[in-house]
C-alpha cells in the first residue's frame, strides 16, 4: 500500500492560464486573488469531490454540458471530457522495444486532442533530459521491503508524461533503453519483474491523487480520483487488483474503472505459485491469479498468471484489432490458453493508428529526399539508390528491393524468411534485414552477405535512420509474422508508398488487402508474384494507393473515446474534434 512521505503538502499554481476569451472554456470569475489557487493533499485519504456546477460557454461540438469540480472553496479542477491514466512498460520515444511503445506513443496525444486530459505512468529506465523530478515520492510496499520512489514529469503534445523513478529501473537499463527494459538479453527475464511491475502499478494508482500538474492549459491539479486507468498486457496487470483490495475498501476510486488492454497474449507474466505472497494481496484474489499449464517454466505445476487476473479484474478487456480479437477466442493456440478466459470477459479489437509526424515522407529528416503522394514516383529511386549505397549493396534503382523490419524470433516470421530467401534469390532482387532478437537468428541474417554478396544485407542491430530509410526505400516490405496482433511495420510501410506483403493474422488482414499464409512456399509464391508486379502501371497504383490511406490515430482514437465513455466513469463527457499538438515545435520534442 502506498503512503506519502510526506503526508501533507500545499501547492500554489495559477488559474491554468485560461482567459476570459479563451475559445473552449469562457469562464466565470471565480473570486480568487492573483489569479492563484490552492491544491491540499493530506496522507492516503479520499479527495472530496463536491461538484458545483457553474454556467459557462462552450463551442465544443456534443459536448453540451461540461463542469467546474469545486474541491474546496479555493480549488477548481477543470472538468472536460475525461480523465485519463495510460499505465505501460514502455512509452515511445522514452522507451521501447515494439508496438506497446508506440502505441503508448501516439494514442495519448491523439486522446488529448479530443479535450481528454491525459496522463501516461511509466518507468523512467533512463536519464530523460526531459524529465523534471517533481519533489513528490512516496513508500511503496515492494516485496518483504519497503521502498521509496519519486515522480519525473515532463508535458509533451498534450500530455502529462509521468515516470516512476527507482533504481530497481534506472539501474538495470541506464544509457542501453533499447535492448534491457525486461532482461540482461533478448529471452532472459530479470529476476525480480514482479517487484519492479508491482511498484510500477502501485506508483501508478497514486499519480493522479498526489501530482499537482499545471502544464495543460485546460486543466489544473491533480486528476482526482475520477479516473479511467488503461493498464497494458501482463507488466500492469496489478493495477485492478490493487484498486479493488487496497483501495476501494477504504472508500478511495469507489467511481474509477480500468480497461486492460492486450497488445501480445503470448507474453503473460507466470511465476511460481508461491510467489503470490510477494505482491501482498488479499487470498480471495488468488483464484483469479490461479493458472496450471503444461510447462516446466518458470516452475512445473501450478502458477500465478498475472494477465488472466488483469483480465478478470479489469472492467473491460481490448486488444489491437478486431481480428485479433476474433483470433484470440478462437483456440487454445491463438489465444495462448487464456481463450477461455477472454471468452468469459469479452474482449473488443480496436486496430491501432500511427504516428504521423514521426513517420512522414514530406519531412522525414533521415531519408534525404522529402517527398508526398504527388512526387514518390521520383522520390523513392532516389532513397533506393542511397540505401543501396548505405548498406554496401550494387547501386541499381531498377533493380526490386525488398525490406524486412522486426524482432528475429518465431512469432514475427524471420526464420521462415530465411529459409525462403534461396528458393527468390536468383531473380533479379535485392533484400535488407533489419532486426535483433535470438542469437541464432542474428547469425542466420549475419551470414547473407556472405552467402549473396550482389542480393543481401543483413543488419543485427538497433539503427532507426536506417529503418526510416529502408521504410522509404524499399519497393516491398515483407512480413511474414505467424501472428500480428496489430503490426506497424505495414502502416509505416503503405504511408511511405512502400507495399506490404503480409501473412493473414491478426491486424495484418485489419489493416492490409495482400494476404497470404505464412508457410514457406506461399511465401515464395506471393515475392514472385509481387517482383513480377514490379514496375508495371499496376505496382505504380498500388503505391499511390498505399498513400491514399489515413493511418493516424484519429480515427482509432474515437473508437477508444467511445469504448471508455461506456465505463459511465462520473463526470465523464465526449470529447470534440480536435487537432494533435505538433511534436515538431522545439517545446514539444522529446529528448531521450
Amino acid at each position: 500500500m502506498a503512503t506519502i512521505s510526506t503526508s501533507h503538502f500545499i501547492t500554489s499554481y495559477s488559474n491554468a492560464g485560461i482567459s476570459s476569451t479563451d475559445p473552449k472554456l469562457i469562464l466565470l470569475n471565480s473570486g480568487l486573488k492573483n489569479n492563484q489557487m490552492i491544491s491540499t493533499y493530506n496522507g492516503l485519504r479520499s479527495l472530496k469531490n463536491n461538484i458545483d456546477k457553474v454556467k459557462f460557454q462552450s463551442k465544443a461540438k456534443n459536448n453540451p454540458t461540461n463542469e467546474l469540480r469545486k474541491q474546496s472553496s479555493s480549488t477548481f479542477v477543470i472538468r472536460c471530457g475525461m480523465n485519463l491514466v495510460f499505465v505501460a512498460a514502455e512509452v515511445a520515444p522514452w522507451s521501447k522495444t515494439g508496438g506497446l511503445g508506440d502505441v503508448l506513443g501516439g494514442l495519448p496525444p491523439a486522446l488529448a486532442a479530443r479535450g481528454h486530459r491525459v496522463m501516461t505512468v511509466s518507468p523512467r529506465y533512463d536519464q530523460y533530459r526531459d524529465g523534471w523530478d517533481t519533489s513528490v515520492s512516496l513508500e511503496l510496499r515492494v516485496g518483504d521491503r519497503t521502498e521509496t520512489m519519486r515522480f519525473f514529469h515532463t508535458y509533451k503534445r498534450g500530455v502529462d508524461r509521468v515516470f516512476v523513478d527507482h533504481p530497481i529501473f534506472l539501474a538495470r537499463v541506464w544509457g542501453i533503453t533499447g535492448s534491457k527494459l525486461y532482461g540482461p538479453m533478448a529471452g532472459k527475464d530479470y529476476e525480480d519483474n514482479q517487484l519492479r511491475f508491482s511498484l510500477l502499478s502501485q506508483a501508478a494508482l497514486e499519480a493522479p491523487r498526489v501530482l499537482n500538474l499545471n502544464n495543460n492549459p485546460l486543466y489544473s491539479g491533480p486528476y482526482g480520483e475520477d479516473v479511467v486507468f488503461i493498464a497494458n498486457d501482463w507488466h500492469t496487470a496489478l493495477l485492478p487488483a490493487y484498486l479493488k483490495s487496497e483501495y476501494r475498501p477504504r472508500g478511495i476510486y469507489r467511481n474509477a474503472k480500468v480497461a486492460f488492454c492486450i497488445h501480445n497474449m503470448v507474453y503473460q507474466g507466470r511465476f511460481a505459485l508461491s510467489d503470490y505472497s510477494r505482491l501482498h494481496l488479499p487470498e480471495e484474489l488468488k483464484p483469479a491469479f490461479d493458472f496450471v499449464d503444461g510447462y516446466d517454466k518458470p516452475v512445473k505445476g501450478r502458477k500465478i498468471n498475472w494477465m488472466k487476473a488483469g483480465m478478470l479484474e479489469s472492467d473491460r478487456v481490448v486488444t489491437v484489432s478486431p481480428y485479433y480479437a476474433q483470433e484470440v477466442v478462437s483456440s487454445v493456440e491463438r489465444g495462448v490458453e487464456l481463450d477461455d478466459v477472454a471468452r468469459m470477459t469479452g474482449i473488443t479489437g480496436i486496430v491501432n493508428g500511427m504516428d504521423i509526424q514521426e513517420w512522414n515522407p514530406s519531412i522525414d529528416k533521415y531519408i534525404g529526399t522529402n517527398y508526398d503522394i504527388t512526387t514518390v514516383l521520383n522520390a523513392k529511386p532516389l532513397i533506393k539508390e542511397a540505401l543501396q549505397a548505405e548498406v554496401g549493396l550494387p547501386v541499381d534503382k531498377s533493380i526490386p528491393l525488398i525490406g524486412f523490419i522486426g524482432r528475429l524470433e518465431e512469432q514475427k516470421g524471420s526464420d521462415i524468411l530465411v529459409e525462403a530467401i534461396p528458393n527468390f534469390i536468383q531473380e533479379n532482387v535485392q533484400i535488407i534485414i533489419l532486426g535483433t532478437g535470438k542469437k541464432q537468428m542474428e547469425k542466420q541474417i549475419a551470414k547473407l552477405e556472405s552467402l549473396y554478396p550482389e542480393n543481401a544485407r543483413g543488419v543485427a542491430k538497433f539503427n532507426a535512420s536506417l529503418a526510416h530509410m529502408i521504410v522509404a526505400g524499399a519497393d516491398y516490405m515483407l512480413i511474414p509474422s505467424r501472428f500480428e496482433p496489430c503490426g506497424l511495420v505495414q502502416l509505416y510501410a503503405m504511408r511511405y508508398g512502400t507495399v506490404p506483403v503480409v501473412a493473414s493474422t491478426g491486424g495484418l488482414v485489419d489493416t492490409c488487402d495482400m494476404v497470404d499464409p505464412t508457410d514457406l512456399q506461399a511465401v515464395v509464391t506471393t515475392v514472385k508474384r509481387a517482383l513480377a508486379a514490379y514496375g508495371t502501371p499496376a505496382s505504380r497504383e498500388m503505391i499511390l494507393n498505399c498513400m491514399a490511406q489515413d493511418f493516424s490515430w484519429k480515427e482509432p482514437a474515437k473508437k477508444w473515446e467511445d469504448l471508455l465513455l461506456s465505463l459511465e466513469v462520473t463526470g465523464s463527457r465526449q470529447g470534440v474534434e480536435g487537432n494533435e499538438i505538433t511534436p515538431l515545435a522545439i517545446e514539444n520534442v522529446a529528448t531521450p
